[in-house]
């Protein structure tokens, strides 16, 4: 199984220190035998709002590595005209020499539709149609657009991308839904484990597998990415202890969001001791179930529970609030484990 990072910093307000420990983390990753990094599409709030374009990000990522892949995680399609999203991912794949690629959502986030609030209820219907109009465009293909003189034109994308076709994934918060369209599209499956225990993502897995096989001949393009929070330490309790804090404090920048994505009726009035109380619980979740917290010994437990239910990728989120020192310290210690899984 591969390891990969991935960014989704909290901290927006210092936005030079996010890059500064996304270009060093890359460069280690880049050096040490990771597979990926991935950035996200995140605005208007502080938590994740240091990356509203992960085109801008992947291009500066491009010039600094050699040999990682470099992905968006995700790109809300919605959002965006496919011409667009398949010229900047173009200019990547030519920075890059072939290592680009993209996750794609629907996005769910009512602000984040001040771009395109017109489709904010076909949003589901309208990230199929761009991705197909982005495979169409990479491929070569013209489409037919009106200029500003009103008259009908043609247009094909320039410049033309290093890889034939742009690895894709579809990403999912759980839904079997979703699941099933990436295996239909013949994408890559991107998730995490808000909200879904591995049980219920094995049988989403195998049901992505499924359809997979159903509708291709070929399934070098199956592949499940699943994103966890992730820190290690020699010793595993110190771990735990160190990431603690700084965790609990992003998630609860985060409170409003995931309320948001759990249906979490966040309008009722809460106590600050109620959100500490929701947040405490989550913690202690994360660091057992649902992250990878503690020494690489114990990070294996869940490397082998993921790939018997068929993750091929662990997309490892780390800037969620330790200091600088702390994360490169703990890449070492990732960086060990990926050996021992590749």
């Amino acid at each position: 199984m591969d390891l990969s990072l991935f960014f989704f910093a909290s901290n927006s307000a210092d936005a030079r220190a996010n890059y500064t420990l996304l270009l060093d983390a890359v460069k280690f990753a880049d050096a040490n035998g990771f597979a990926a990094v991935w950035t996200p599409e995140r605005h208007f709030h502080t938590f994740g709002g240091a990356y509203p374009n992960p085109a801008v990000t992947s291009a500066a990522l491009a010039t600094v590595t050699s040999n990682i892949s470099i992905r968006a995680g995700s790109v809300v399609a919605p959002l965006h005209d496919p011409l667009r999203i398949a010229e900047e991912w173009s200019v990547v794949d030519n920075l890059s020499n072939g290592r680009s690629g993209v996750a794609f959502a629907s996005g769910w986030h009512t602000d984040d539709f001040v771009f395109q609030p017109e489709r904010y209820e076909d949003r589901r219907k309208t990230t199929i149609s761009t991705i197909e109009s982005v495979r169409a465009l990479w491929r070569g293909d013209s489409v037919s657009r009106i200029g500003g003189d009103g008259m009908p034109t043609s247009v094909s994308l320039a410049p033309r991308p290093v890889q034939h076709e742009l690895p894709m994934w579809l990403t999912s918060a759980g839904s079997s839904e979703t699941f099933r369209a990436a295996g239909n599209m013949g994408m890559g499956l991107l998730t995490h484990l808000l909200g879904q225990t591995t049980t219920a993502l094995a049988e989403r897995i195998a049901e992505y597998r499924s359809t997979f096989s159903a509708a291709r001949t070929d399934d070098r393009a199956s592949h499940v990415a699943v994103m966890a929070h992730t820190f290690l330490d020699r010793d595993g309790d110190r771990a735990r202890a160190l990431a603690r804090e700084p965790f609990a404090d992003y998630l609860t920048e985060s409170f409003d969001l995931v309320s948001r994505l759990q249906a979490v009726d966040a309008s009722a009035a809460m106590s600050a001791n109620d959100v500490g109380l929701l947040v405490d619980r989550a913690v202690d979740r994360y660091m057992t179930t649902s992250g990878v917290f503690g020494s690489p010994r114990e990070a294996m437990r869940m490397i082998d529970i993921l790939r018997g239910i068929g993750v091929d990728e662990l997309a490892c989120l780390i800037d969620f609030g330790l200091p600088h020192e702390t994360v490169m310290r703990g890449l070492e210690y990732l960086a060990s484990l990926g050996r021992l899984i590749r």
